[in-house]
């Protein structure tokens, strides 16, 4: 499958799993998400819901929060439960701020109101793959988190590259190139740039997935 492009940026193939009650939504959505490229399961209960994230390991969930028989929250809940690090997309048609707040505290990446138009959801699907690294190989999703996360920890410490460069002993360009994430830091320089950060590189792994 091709990636699709939306202001200019790549937009990843993405394996998507949906939950709605709704039998004319969950048509709507696996036309509209196969035809823009990605691999798209809809369901109609949470038990099928377990049972396919268990079995595919998709990259987004999206939830229908209101539903007439089941809990969204309750749905939510379990998620977290079970795969703490899961991209969620939550989908309702009776936003609320108070179910907006709930919903963030449980980590969601993003809301989206019914009806929504295919820029929305592109959009919304576009920022979850260039943020969490998702539909790439373990490889590249790693580079890319790295680079962010040291990316954050130099800047939230107003540091220029050169400042980080003097203190951890690695390169202006390689630095460059590793928050870029164009180049895979060496173990070596990876400790070195966590001890000049003060930051762990286990939460940069867990960061990105692993």
């Amino acid at each position: 499958m091709s990636s699709n492009t939306l202001n200019g940026q790549a937009v990843s193939p993405l394996s998507i799993i949906s939950l709605d009650d709704d039998p004319d939504f969950r048509e709507y959505i696996a036309g509209t998400l196969s035809g823009e490229g990605h691999a798209v399961m809809t369901v109609a209960t949470p038990e099928e819901l377990y049972k396919k994230a268990s079995e595919s390991q998709p990259d987004v969930i999206m939830l229908d929060i209101k539903m007439g028989k089941h809990s969204g929250e309750e749905v939510l809940a379990e998620i977290r439960n079970r795969w703490p690090k899961q991209c969620v997309i939550v989908v309702t048609g009776y936003p609320s701020l108070d179910s907006m707040r709930d919903t963030f505290k449980q980590d969601v990446f993003d809301y989206i109101a019914k009806p929504f138009s295919v820029e929305d959801m592109r959009r919304v699907l576009s920022q979850a793959s260039q943020q969490l690294g998702l539909g790439q190989k373990p490889m590249d999703r790693l580079r890319g988190v790295l680079g962010r996360q040291i990316r954050l920890a130099r800047t939230e410490r107003g540091w220029t590259l050169r400042e980080l460069s003097e203190l951890s002993s690695v390169s202006v360009s390689q630095l460059s190139s590793i928050e870029r994430g164009t180049h895979l830091p060496s173990v070596e320089s990876l400790v070195a740039i966590s001890l000049a950060l003060e930051s762990k590189p286990s939460d940069w792994f867990a960061a990105a997935g692993f």
